[in-house]
């Protein structure tokens, strides 16, 4: 007994110790302000539920750039700075570049598989060098430059046909032009099932991983709550949406394996790396359905979102669209559509590009970083597994639509450093997503006038809102599009669209 005793102090001795020195490493270095925090619960009334970027910005200009939350002892770090972002998740990227554990996406629906949601290891580094060797540089993604412009001249024949429905246009050709790069697959001409599963699977995914969504991804302890229990019908929730997600995946790679089977898969993504596999793992396959999805996932909506915005912008901004049209009349002429050869020779559009990123957020809140150990930064205590476009210290009125910022002796900060992410989880298709937005406004501002949407005498003036989610589109809008002139029409119907003509 003497004997026992004497371990069990010691035992207790060396718990003693490790909590005081946490104790006292966390009461060196405080934690960042924030709201007052409840006994237990934490800030658990204060999360909100919805657009949570504007609660998060108030709170920034309330306690400053860096502002902790807590619920039920989870503690969250909120960044509102892109400068703290930067000296954070960049240059201590060895330590912040893990994924908290996302019960809703993540766990129960199974986007823990794609890229976004990896944690940080061997899989992650593995997507991305996959990712890197088909189109990681714009020397590899030149390969796709003809897709893009053939799928973009098919978008101008649709919005010339039917200009009511550019959202569903823009949402068809951001599904084409990825399908066709990660799959070899050419969409149908109206509801393509492939394409209508990722709208509804990266729909799903926004709302799943939103940071006040669903409640089990700040208690994650009810992801053990049966389905049956009365306000349990988040589990119904996730099991319908990781059937979605299933046969987004599976659907397009299978597809693949079985024109290949057939010797008649064209050249992509996916085909590339299964057909240089000579051993086929059970990991392999894994890592090249799931680093494809993530690919047609995690592009296709995006860059939805961001040429939605560039339309919206013009039918706000016509002195931005006739300076930009100024430009291609310049350069391109008005005898054929501008394509990538053009870029260099375009810095006004290549700023409508820039400004589209930084004015409209695809993902105001970004997806959560985790750290992997205590962190002290700026005399704040980061703690271990924590889990900018428009601030007016970087950007002059940062909500007024201005491409010039980006041009000129002393350009403004470019706003590809905040919106594709950072350190080591920064979006490994930026260059694809950069192209893809490049070449529809180029093509789209060659041939039509975008204007503010009249009827019966009186002019609707969009008001620039989002949606809640972790991507976030811009709320419906209504405007007037129509081809510049004639030959503009002519150009848009013409089959051989590059080709100089009279």
């Amino acid at each position: 007994m003497p004997g026992f005793l004497t371990l069990l102090d010691a035992a207790f001795g060396l718990l003693a110790a490790v909590l005081l020195k946490k104790f006292a490493s966390r009461k060196a270095a405080p934690l960042p302000p924030g709201p007052r925090k409840l006994p237990l619960i934490g800030n658990l009334l204060d999360m909100p539920t919805e657009q949570e970027w504007f609660t998060f910005t108030e709170w920034g200009k309330k306690w400053g750039d860096i502002v902790s939350v807590s619920v039920f002892g989870q503690q969250m770090i909120i960044l509102n700075s892109a400068e703290v972002a930067i000296d954070m998740l960049d240059k201590k990227s060895s330590i912040y570049s893990d994924r908290p554990v996302m019960q809703m996406g993540g766990e129960l629906v199974g986007w823990k598989n794609t890229l976004v949601l990896t944690p940080y290891g061997d899989r992650l580094r593995n997507y991305r060098r996959l990712f890197h060797q088909c189109i990681g540089s714009p020397a590899s993604m030149s390969e796709f430059h003809p897709v893009e412009e053939k799928e973009t001249h098919r978008f101008l024949k649709n919005v010339l046909a039917r200009p009511e429905h550019l959202a569903d246009h823009v949402r068809r050709t951001a599904g084409a032009i990825i399908l066709r790069i990660s799959h070899g697959y050419e969409v149908q001409e109206d509801k393509d099932p492939f394409v209508t599963l990722a709208d509804e699977a990266t729909e799903q995914f926004s709302l799943s991983t939103a940071p006040g969504g669903f409640l089990v991804n700040l208690i994650p302890a009810l992801r053990h709550v049966p389905a049956w229990v009365p306000g349990a019908g988040f589990k119904k929730t996730a099991a319908s949406w990781a059937k979605t997600l299933a046969m987004m995946a599976d659907g397009p790679h299978e597809w693949v394996k079985e024109q290949m089977n057939l010797g008649t898969a064209e050249a992509s993504f996916t085909s590339r790396l299964l057909g240089e596999a000579s051993d086929l793992t059970p990991e392999r396959e894994h890592n090249i359905k799931w680093s494809a999805a993530s690919l047609y996932s995690g592009g296709a909506d995006t860059t939805v979102a961001a040429i939605y915005a560039f339309f919206l912008a013009m039918a706000l901004h016509p002195d931005v669209m006739r300076k930009a049209q100024e430009e291609i009349d310049v350069v391109v002429g008005s005898n054929r559509l501008p394509n990538f050869s053009d870029r260099d020779a375009l810095p006004y559009i290549n700023a409508i590009v820039l400004e589209v990123l930084r004015w409209h957020t695809v993902t105001p809140t970004g997806v959560p970083h985790r750290v992997t150990e205590d962190n002290i930064h700026n005399g704040y205590l980061i703690p271990k597994d924590t889990g900018m476009s428009h601030d007016p210290k970087v950007y002059s009125d940062p909500f007024n639509f201005k491409p010039e910022r980006f041009l000129g002796p002393q350009p403004e900060q470019d706003p590809t450093v905040m919106c594709f992410g950072f350190g080591r989880r920064i979006c490994p298709g930026r260059v694809l997503a950069d192209a893809s937005l490049f070449i529809s406004c180029a093509m789209s501002l060659a041939v039509f006038e975008v204007t503010k949407f009249v009827k019966d005498g009186v002019t609707n003036t969009p008001t620039p809102e989002q949606t809640t989610g972790t991507i976030s589109h811009p709320k419906p809008f209504m405007c007037t599009i129509r081809p510049r002139s004639t030959k503009a029409e002519q150009l848009i119907k013409s089959e051989e669209p590059y080709i100089v003509w009279e």
